[in-house]
């Protein structure tokens, strides 16, 4: 193979915008533009325009197909069309060859990312705090206004009555809860007081024979008293554990859509606010972008407090309505029981216990026998 003259390789040619040779300072650039050129274009492919130090002095280059007998340069261009020599000689001084997706070199395969629609998380995050902390702003503001008594707030006069009373009751029936599980506590006490005492004045009778009868009459009449007291306590503990479902599981549910209900209140009265502030003001071409916006927002914290009142409003109706079956059922049992307690009628206890279906636990039936696992 014939060896290339260094003349053919017009990459070695300095260009400068009159086509002469290029002088110390635009040395190092022409250097860089060298090792950038692609290689194997074709023609018109690649049209590079740089600019001077100074900003006078401009030139372009053009890379095509042209005779291999050597480059031809014009006052204002010069065509560069490396061979596979000076290809290689680039290569050697460590210059990165561009291959152009135009060209006849094999392209690398490679993942295509569209920079338009990647989306930033870190954007997306800092956005959501932006709105977060706008919101929170405007709700603590209203807040105090409120409080200071400068600002105005929405009321539904029938709503806000029903949830007062609602509140009030839950605090009493709380107390009644309380008073309850005290009664249970201190009648679990006096139940297994009165057994201890029975199989005491049981083991009297045997030991003490002039006293065999006495001591079996008191006996007796304890384990008795012991085992009403157990029924009555079983009536007891299943009134306190349905009181306490309606007070801390359904009540609590109402009051917790209640709270929800609330910040819609403040929401929808700070962007309220916020609008009323905005029409009082002028309306010019910077103006009115932020009116639109705030109606825009004003209108959708306006659905979502409708929304939270009418749930409010339905929760309520239905909390009554189970309030009421409950404790009547519950009341009628405390009574009944109760009263057949201390009026020694144990058959009307244990008839009470069967009216409410409630199965009282006998010591050791906890757990079932391996005959009925079986």
């Amino acid at each position: 193979m014939a060896q290339e003259s260094p003349k053919n390789s017009a990459a070695e040619i300095p260009v400068t915008s009159n086509g002469q040779l290029e002088d110390s300072h635009e040395h190092s650039f022409n250097r860089d533009l060298k090792c950038s050129l692609p290689v194997g274009l074709g023609l018109s492919e690649t049209k590079i325009t740089s600019h001077g130090f100074d900003g006078a002095k401009e030139g372009v280059v053009e890379a095509g197909q042209f005779p291999s007998k050597g480059p031809s340069a014009s006052p204002k261009s010069s065509v560069i069309s490396p061979s596979s020599a000076a290809a290689s000689r680039l290569a050697g001084q460590g210059c990165d060859l561009i291959i152009p997706t135009g060209g006849r070199a094999p392209q690398k395969s490679g993942p295509v990312v569209l920079a338009d629609e990647v989306k930033n998380p870190a954007m997306e995050k800092l956005e959501l705090v932006r709105k977060w902390s706008l919101n929170t702003y405007k709700c603590t503001r209203q807040i105090i206004s409120e409080k200071l008594g400068r600002g105005s707030r929405t009321v539904d006069l029938e709503l806000e009555a029903q949830i007062d009373i609602l509140r009030d009751n839950k605090k009493k029936y709380e107390n009644i809860l309380r008073l309850a599980q005290t009664l249970s506590t201190q009648l679990f006490q006096m139940v297994h007081t009165q057994r201890q005492l029975g199989d005491a004045f049981a083991d009297l009778s045997l030991k003490s024979l002039e006293l065999h009868e006495e001591f079996g009459y008191n006996a007796d009449t304890q384990k008795l008293l012991a085992k009403n007291g157990e029924t009555l306590l079983g009536a007891i503990n299943f009134f306190i554990a349905s009181v306490n479902t309606l007070v801390n599981k359904t009540i609590e549910d109402t009051l917790l859509t209640v709270k929800q209900y609330e910040s819609a209140r403040i929401e929808y009265d700070a962007y309220r606010t916020d609008l009323e502030e905005l029409n009082l003001g002028p309306r010019d071409a910077n103006t009115l972008p932020k009116i639109e916006q705030s109606q825009q927002l004003f209108q959708v914290h306006k659905e979502k407090y409708d929304k939270m009142r009418n749930d409010v409003s339905i929760k309520l109706k239905f909390l009554e309505e189970n309030k009421v079956k409950v404790l009547h059922n519950q009341l009628v049992l405390f009574h009944n029981a109760i009263a057949a307690y201390f009026a020694g009628n144990q058959k009307q206890l244990e008839q009470t216990l069967k009216q409410f279906h409630i199965k009282l636990k006998t010591p050791g039936a906890d757990t079932p026998s391996w005959l009925e696992e079986q």
